[in-house]
């Protein structure tokens, strides 16, 4: 509850200026970042490697200590002889090496020290730590040499050291922004002002000025500011941000719109429900900002691993310090040795491999409209091997459509639906406005009914183009004494085998056709259940729905595995009993009547969450009624694990290499690594760790 208060104070956005939204995300993306410096330590292991600090700070402490440190290289005695000159002589010109070195270590290394300090408070010495021994060592060396300590001081390595650590950071810091950028492009879809309309008067206002049952005028091509109905106009909105749907969605009277879509052509008078961080948009910012910050297996394991190679970087030091005196080296040289491998061994890109990996892959999902409320739910779907899906609302549209129609020789399907379209478009009955719902969708015109009669228990009837067109089930047929001929028998037939209920129609008393309808399928449920079964997974339906009904919907969509007549409460005991034959089980459900089974599920998925992202129930929400997105989530974990465990094994793997040429194993031939080589090598080892999570932005859902 704690990341959703926070979020809900940081992403009031939706009821601020725009400016203002601007900026909370931008604390927002860094507080993600510095998880372990407030209240967040505990949770996340305490590895904050920039509490309070932003990009823009390390940019400044960049050019700064590049600055500090050009004096300290001009002077250095060791540059000049390497580049063969003499820089300005001058009473106590020998002291400007330490005087800006000393100014780098306090101007570019504070942040290191303090970083350090909070880590050994928690007792997790990680990267801060590492590096904070490293510049400490080099300037109280070379303090003492240039006080008169026999020995060469390392001022220069410690400047060039400090500002390359300082870069790797700017540059982590950026990608960590760029990947969490999620927030900030949610807030981006707000407009700065909206038009209230209060009779004939039209006033801009700021959205925290905006309430709800307030209308506001949409002009074309502008942001709607908050949720709500349109009460006057009709206009095609783009909702992509929101819904992943790039196509855009027609809007009338009565339909309701998201804050942050965007209008098209038309003009539009919406009626706002919902303002504040009661918003559509607010709630996914929530979810984000939560997956972003809540904490995976990975993630854990890398903290282990990072504490495991502070020690083991702290261990080699010593080691390093104690053999290169022994074996007669300088003291100079020895300390050079130490402060390389402290360097070289920092987990700096262990602390980015996971992190920035999930930030990307979160605003991934976010921009296709899977909203993941807990980073582990994402984690755990590449291991899913049999996923339980809900029939109505799922699979199905949870609709009445036509679903067949069987006509008498001289009637078309088409005309059938329009006649009964005509008659049916008169009545409120569910499986009425689901044959008007057909016909508007096949594009049919539809013609009015006159005469238009209800006939209790029976049926209705009307007259159309001239006939008398008379509409409903077999009660109708017994009061009027009319018997089907073979070919619509046999369809109403099949209908009743299969669960569908069975529309006669006569026209002029003469059977003429036989609507089935049904909970329509939807379109998209058999390529859902195909993409699934091509990755390995094995699909069983689960419904309370009668066995006939269940397996015309399963064989229609191609699932050969059914649960029917299941109760919304034993759902999540048929989840139980999968996972005791040892199945990673993935349950989809609508969020409602399923919540109980989507929470017992390895991986709980709500589908069809629509404008309301505020599911509970299920580690990963859906904003689209559309199954594919099922077999996206499995694919997007994959892509996921894939590159966290190559940013792993980079991270971790290459000091097996780096920690003993610091050591200087190689000194003997002339290979010994200068203290901001070491640097560099870090920072190119954190630089590739955050390449490779950027290549995720590839992968095809």
């Amino acid at each position: 509850m704690e990341d959703a208060t926070e979020l809900d104070e940081a992403v009031t956005g939706v009821r601020m200026t725009h400016s203002q939204g601007h900026h909370m995300a931008a604390h927002a993306d860094h507080e993600m970042h510095d998880q372990g410096a407030h209240g967040g330590r505990d949770e996340h292991g305490g590895h904050d490697k920039h509490a309070g600090h932003d990009v823009q700070m390390f940019r400044q402490k960049f050019w700064g200590t590049l600055s500090l440190s050009i004096p300290t290289l001009i002077w250095a005695p060791m540059i000049q002889r390497w580049f063969h000159y003499t820089a300005p002589a001058f009473p106590g010109a020998r002291f400007i090496p330490a005087i800006f070195g000393v100014a780098v270590f306090f101007y570019g290394g504070w942040v290191f020290i303090a970083g350090a300090k909070r880590e050994l408070e928690d007792r997790l010495p990680g990267m801060m730590t590492l590096i904070a021994l490293a510049i400490t060592v080099s300037c109280v060396f070379s303090l003492a040499v240039t006080l008169g300590y026999p020995g060469m001081d390392l001022w220069w390595e410690l400047a060039t050291l400090v500002t390359i650590m300082v870069l790797g950071h700017w540059i982590e810091m950026r990608s960590i922004a760029q990947a969490s950028g999620a927030l900030k492009e949610l807030t981006k879809l707000l407009p700065s002002v909206a038009t209230r309309v209060r009779g004939e008067t039209l006033d801009d206002v700021r959205l925290e000025q905006l309430r709800a049952d307030d209308i506001v005028l949409i002009r074309p091509g502008s942001s709607i500011p908050a949720d709500g109905v349109v009460v006057d106009g009709e206009s095609a909105v783009t909702e992509s941000m929101l819904t992943g749907e790039s196509a855009p969605v027609v809007k009338r009277t009565g339909d309701e719109v998201v804050g942050g879509s965007i209008n098209g052509a038309g003009s539009l008078r919406v009626k706002l429900t919902r303002v504040g961080a009661g918003t559509a948009l607010a709630g996914m910012m929530r979810l984000v900002e939560r997956a972003q910050s809540s904490r995976s297996r990975a993630q854990a394991l890398a903290d282990r691993a990072a504490f495991t190679l502070t020690i083991i970087a702290v261990i080699s030091a010593i080691v390093t310090l104690i053999g290169w005196m022994i074996a007669g080296a300088s003291l100079s040289f020895a300390i050079e040795r130490v402060v390389t491998v402290l360097v070289i061994a920092c987990p700096h890109a262990l602390g980015l491999a996971i992190p920035l990996v999930v930030a990307i892959s979160t605003t991934i999902g976010a921009r296709n409209g899977l909203l993941v409320r807990d980073r582990r739910g994402l984690e755990e779907a590449r291991n899913l091997d049999t996923i339980l899906m809900d029939k109505t609302g799922t699979l199905t549209r949870g609709e009445f459509r036509v679903v067949d129609v069987a006509t008498a020789s001289g009637l078309s399907a088409d005309d059938a639906l329009r006649f009964a379209a005509a008659v049916e478009r008169e009545s409120e009955h569910p499986i009425a406005q689901g044959i008007v719902l057909t016909a508007k969708e096949r594009t049919i015109d539809v013609p009015a009914a006159r005469q238009f009669t209800s006939i209790p228990g029976k049926g209705v009837r009307g007259d159309v183009d001239g006939h008398t067109v008379t509409l409903g089930g077999p009660a109708m047929l017994t009061a009027t004494g009319v018997t089907l001929p073979r070919e619509l028998e046999d369809a109403a037939q099949r209908a009743s085998a299969r669960g569908q209920a069975s529309i006669i129609m006569l026209i002029d008393d003469v059977p003429k056709a036989v609507l089935a309808v049904a909970d329509a399928v939807r379109a998209e449920s058999h390529e859902a259940v195909e993409r699934l079964k091509q990755q390995g997974v094995r699909v069983i339906m689960i419904t309370g729905d009668a066995e006939p009904v269940a397996r015309a919907v399963a064989s229609d969509v191609g699932i050969g595995e059914v649960f029917a007549q299941v109760l919304p409460e034993q759902k999540a005991l048929k989840v139980e009993e999968l996972k005791r034959t040892g199945a990673r089980v993935g349950m989809v459900g609508d969020g409602v009547n399923d919540a109980p089974a989507l929470v017992s599920a390895d991986v709980g998925v709500a589908i069809g969450a629509g404008t309301n992202v505020a599911v509970e129930a299920g580690d990963v929400v859906l904003v689209r009624s559309d199954p594919r997105d099922i077999p996206r989530i499995i694919a997007l974990s994959r892509a996921t694990y894939r590159k966290m465990i190559q940013n792993l094994w980079w991270s971790a793997g290459y000091n097996i290499v780096a920690i003993p040429l610091a050591a200087g194993v190689l000194a003997r031939w002339g290979v010994v690594l200068q203290p901001a080589v070491g640097a560099v090598l870090m920072s190119m080892s954190t630089i590739i760790v955050a390449g490779n999570a950027q290549l995720l932005r590839r992968v095809r859902l």
